[in-house]
């Protein structure tokens, strides 16, 4: 692959960019909590899909088991958070605005941050196992791995990078299922690791045109994709996601083809996430633009509707 490449010129960064000091802004208990990253959690609700696609929303013990998941993953993936600014702490206080993160401005010590990240971890995988099962205790650990293997250098190979993100959703869905005593449908499992690469490859390509115009390299891996190559990956994997999706809602092992009314919020969430980010511009992160944007949370809600409307209550 080539390096970044764009019709546009790259601008680069005020030179005084890298070298201004950061100003404490937060004290160590607000340092700490942001690098844990709670506003990312929002990812971890696809743990809520086995639960909500078994028709079980309805079974109080089950909500119970799939929030005890869904809070230990909260839990390992800012382990995984702390790990990863560890690792990037230098190349952080080069970029314009990762320089901000609590680490990379110093509002939180090295150390602290080492002793949290273990205790976060050990946290999750305590919880996963004493209070709702082992499968779900493993699929923790694995994700702790998985996440500190990303960080350590997974991340840095060129489309290895994404399909590992793909992998940490597919668990998240997978653990999800397990908690609430449900098989999770091939077909599921398989149009969630198509939504995460969509997710993975169009982050690259803000991260790839956020890096060109200010002129920065704070991710070495954005060297080996150029934009012409992160357009065809968007453009296949937003192909395969509406097709995975679609054959699933057409074949529901639950409510059959009932589940197609599904599909148009489905697609029209899709749909404004790329025009956010071709037409818009839009450099916020995946749970900024999903929890924050009019439009994607009305496609979320008109799904989660719908969904809820065919699975509980016209079944």
């Amino acid at each position: 692959m080539g390096t970044i490449t764009s019709e546009q010129p790259a601008v680069p960064a005020p030179a005084q960019a890298d070298t201004e000091p950061v100003v404490p802004r937060r004290s160590p208990l607000r340092a700490a909590i942001k690098t844990g990253r709670p506003q990312e959690w929002i990812k971890n609700l696809f743990v809520f899909a086995g639960l909500l696609f078994s028709g079980k929303f309805d079974d109080p013990q089950a909500i119970i088991e799939a929030t005890l998941a869904f809070i230990s993953f909260c839990a390992i993936s800012s382990a995984g958070y702390y790990v990863n600014d560890l690792v990037d702490v230098e190349l952080d206080r080069k970029h314009p605005k990762k320089r901000f993160r609590p680490l990379a401005a110093g509002e939180l010590s090295v150390g602290a941050a080492k002793a949290i990240a273990p205790l976060l971890a050990i946290a999750a995988i305590g919880l996963a196992f004493a209070t709702v099962n082992w499968e779900v205790g493993l699929m923790v650990v694995g994700y702790g791995i998985a996440q500190v293997a990303y960080s350590l250098g997974l991340k840095q190979i060129v489309i290895v990078d994404v399909m590992t993100l793909a992998g940490l959703f597919i668990l998240r869905v997978a653990a999800g299922a397990s908690a609430v005593d449900a098989h999770a449908s091939e077909w599921l499992l398989l149009c969630t690791g198509m939504i995460a690469l969509f997710l993975g490859f169009t982050k690259r390509r803000q991260e790839a045109v956020s890096e060109l115009h200010e002129g920065t390299s704070s991710r070495p891996v954005l060297e080996h994709y150029s934009l012409p190559f992160l357009d065809q990956m968007v453009a296949m994997v937003t192909t395969g996601t509406v097709i995975s999706y679609s054959i699933y809602a057409v074949d529901s092992p639950i409510v059959g083809n009932a589940m197609m009314w599904t599909i148009p919020p489905v697609v029209y969430c899709i749909f404004r996430y790329l025009y956010l980010i071709y037409d818009r511009a839009d450099d916020r992160s995946i749970a900024a633009m999903v929890s924050k944007d009019k439009g994607m949370l009305a496609g979320g809600a008109a799904f989660v509707i719908v969904a809820f409307a065919v699975l509980y209550i016209f079944k």
